[in-house]
């Protein structure tokens, strides 16, 4: 198995302290998550990034901002067919400008391929399978092991760097994909999604509730023969994922270090928009007072996110300002 552990030091876990006001109304949503009754009482820990722009971009002035963007749920709104999650003109334009006057990357946990058939924009770094497949001009300073990083030649003759921690998972990942067809195609709804260094079993379609308790059954006895892999929750989908010490907070770490940077870097600003909980762990890889995660909810849940975004149109309103922000302090 590839080492992972010893790629980067991650920043200690940002400060998190529950309203236990809030807690006293809570439940539990899909996927396990605690939903917290108050929103006011929310978002007074979690302001909106909007209402709040001209106080976050005060302490950006004479700082290099990267820009990092989930995918699902962000740029795109979330739908029951995964293959239907486009992203809207309007978006991809937004998405461009900000990539014209920052760096930007999209950390997302579908394939990489899949993710640029989405965006359709070359001036922007890509991460898939929770940033298991990164692909990048150069090599990261923040890598140890050269095992995983191979370098090859684009249709232009520019040299890629490619990024897979999890390359000799394949063979089993495609064992596990080909066994998980087979195990759900009786379940009406359910869906498998191959994401290469990953699988993704959607269940957003799946109505009968006991169909949904049988497939994730299923699914755990599967997995069980595979110790070496581990499943997560997200929104009405299971992630079927190898065991490595890895995920979309070193992802950005990892990308930080192509571009010569660091979050332990003063002078360094990271921002990271996602709404999902495998986001959380992007999140708490920015250093406390040092970036801005910020969550994308329209319903009070628990984060170490700083600052709130409701949904993917007021992800595109604060990309717009960021846009216009710079432009006025060139």
């Amino acid at each position: 198995m590839v080492d992972i552990a010893g790629f980067f030091f991650l920043n200690p876990k940002m400060g998190y302290q529950q309203n236990p006001e809030s807690m006293c109304k809570s439940k539990f949503d899909d996927v396990g998550e605690t939903i917290l009754g108050s929103y006011t009482s929310w978002l007074a820990k979690h302001p909106s990034a909007l209402e709040n722009f001209d106080e976050m971009m005060s302490k950006a002035k004479g700082k290099v901002i990267v820009v990092f963007l989930d995918y699902d749920g962000t740029l795109s709104p979330i739908v029951k067919e995964p293959d239907q999650a486009f992203m809207s003109e309007a978006m991809r334009s937004a998405v461009h400008e900000v990539s014209l006057c920052f760096p930007t990357a999209i950390v997302s946990g579908r394939r990489r391929d899949k993710v640029f058939e989405f965006v359709q924009l070359e001036n922007v770094y890509y991460a898939g399978s929770h940033g298991m497949d990164i692909s990048t001009p150069s090599a990261s300073k923040m890598c140890s092991d050269h095992k995983c990083q191979t370098r090859t030649t684009d249709e232009k003759g520019n040299e890629v760097v490619h990024f897979r921690p999890a390359q000799e998972f394949l063979p089993k990942i495609e064992e596990i994909l080909k066994a998980l067809k087979d195990k759900t195609k009786g379940i009406k709804g359910a869906i498998v999604e191959d994401n290469k260094f990953c699988i993704s079993v959607h269940f957003r379609q799946v109505i009968n509730d006991e169909d949904v308790r049988i497939l994730k059954k299923r699914v755990e006895k599967l997995i069980e023969g595979y110790p070496k892999f581990r499943i997560s929750s997200g929104k009405k989908v299971m992630e079927i994922r190898p065991r490595i010490d890895w995920d979309k907070g070193r992802a950005l770490q990892y990308l930080l270090g192509t571009l010569d940077l660091g979050t332990s870097d003063n002078n360094v600003l990271p921002m990271y928009i996602g709404d999902d909980k495998t986001d959380e762990d992007a999140f708490r890889a920015i250093q406390v007072g040092q970036g801005f995660p910020i969550v994308v909810s329209s319903t009070p849940k628990e984060t170490v996110a700083s600052y709130s975004l409701r949904e993917p149109t007021e992800v595109m309103a604060f990309l717009i300002r960021l846009v216009k922000w710079r432009k006025s302090v060139s």
